[in-house]
């Protein structure tokens, strides 16, 4: 047991080596986003007294959905929705496929739709609008980093972690070409 906890060690600290020579640097430590995921559980738990359906749109936003639900203290129930509009690139290609559909009917009821983070506000838009067809009693938005400067449509997001500059980012959850997502931190990639 211990020699596979020294391995794990080594494994990680090579991989921490490897970051560093690639240029990430710390951008927003796991401590700020512990507290900035509190402060929006608590938010989230006031704002809906009776209970909450969160929709999280994965991948980017599972680890963020992970503490999220432990944080908010009235009833919640969960469900996924896949959408994409980067592939294996660094910039939004401007075009939002639906990749997974909700598995249980929201109609009537309070959703909040978790995301990673809005940027072109493409996505969210085209996910707005799907689920507002579905009559839930409420629609809100909370995402951990919004970057209003690369807007391309105006979308009210209620429950904002972070306001960034653009730069493109990786960790808790967030990803670049499916590598970095386990990363507790958010980092800046050749910044």
């Amino acid at each position: 047991m211990l020699s596979l906890a020294r391995r794990s060690l080594a494994s990680a600290m090579l991989l921490l080596r490897r970051w560093t020579a690639q240029g990430m640097d710390t951008f927003i430590t796991s401590d700020r986003i512990a507290e900035r995921v509190r402060e929006i559980g608590r938010e989230i738990g006031r704002d809906h007294p009776d209970g909450v359906h969160l929709v999280c749109v994965l991948k980017g936003a599972f680890v963020f959905l992970s503490d999220l639900v432990r944080v908010i203290d009235v009833p919640v129930t969960l469900d996924f929705m896949a959408l994409s509009s980067y592939g294996a690139a660094t910039r939004s290609s401007g075009q939002v496929q639906l990749l997974k559909d909700l598995g249980y009917g929201i109609e009537g009821r309070d959703v909040v739709i978790v995301e990673d983070i809005v940027d072109t506000g493409l996505t969210l838009t085209y996910l707005r609008d799907i689920l507002r067809a579905r009559a839930p009693r409420s629609l809100r938005t909370a995402c951990l980093l919004s970057k209003p400067s690369r807007r391309q449509i105006e979308v009210a997001v209620d429950y904002i972690g972070f306001t960034i500059e653009d730069k493109f980012v990786v960790g808790y959850g967030l990803d670049y070409n499916e590598q970095y997502r386990h990363l507790p931190y958010i980092a800046v990639v050749g910044d």
